[in-house]
């Protein structure tokens, strides 16, 4: 079965940023196509995409590979980051639905049991969730595009960890929630500036191989469709 251009370059991003292809490592069209279980068409139009992203670098002779951010690179993520993500809390105070206030308050509440219990296992993949549904609330579609890719970058280059503070970052996860509820657009965007602080205080680059080695993929071949 075919898979979606759109696919396959998902697939590849996810397995780039989890670190299935190292920084620098060759990615050439037939391994991918092989890979993936595609023709080499969707996976040249797929690295078209990831190198516009800035996941993949094309180099004269050598072809594509995946890209090496520099440290000033990584840290400027973080600062995108602690401008924009405060942008998208006032919106979401002004615009959000009551679905998006079930989903985050739903959120809000397992990530605080799960913080004041020690069970911290998927509190990583609840706060990815947490703060991609507030940029969804936002009601921007070039905002909330804007934050998905930045967090993709950031996990890539720094890593999914978990806060050494979950029982307060939970806490402020709360407050900021409760400020979108009521609409107060500038409370929901001084809270959220300050917990994205905190959160870019305390990341640190993760440690890159230098190998080049190419790791078992996370995406199954012939899959007709790849989760973020």
């Amino acid at each position: 079965m075919r898979i979606p251009a759109h696919s396959v370059c998902t697939a590849i991003r996810d397995d780039i940023v989890s670190g299935v292809y190292e920084r620098g490592s060759r990615l050439t069209e037939e391994l991918l196509a092989r890979r993936y279980g595609v023709s080499r068409v969707p996976v040249r139009e797929a690295l078209r995409t990831l190198e516009a992203e800035g996941f993949v670098v094309t180099r004269r002779h050598a072809g594509a590979q995946v890209a090496e951010p520099t440290a000033r690179e990584a840290a400027d993520l973080l600062e995108v980051r602690v401008l924009l993500e405060p942008l998208a809390a006032a919106r979401a105070a002004q615009r959000r639905t009551h679905a998006h206030l079930k989903v985050l308050r739903g959120l809000v509440r397992l990530g605080q049991e799960r913080a004041r219990s020690g069970q911290s296992d998927d509190l990583a993949s609840l706060g990815s969730w947490f703060h991609e549904t507030l940029a969804q609330a936002s009601g921007s579609q070039g905002l909330t595009s804007l934050l998905t890719q930045l967090q993709y970058k950031i996990t890539w280059m720094y890593g999914s960890t978990v806060t050494a503070r979950p029982v307060e970052t939970w806490a402020e996860h709360g407050a900021v929630v409760d400020a979108v509820a009521r609409g107060d657009a500038e409370r929901a965007r001084s809270l959220t500036a300050l917990h994205a602080e905190r959160a870019a205080a305390g990341r640190r680059p993760r440690t890159v191989a230098a190998n080049g080695i190419v790791r078992p993929s996370q995406h199954g071949v012939n899959t007709p469709s790849v989760g973020n």
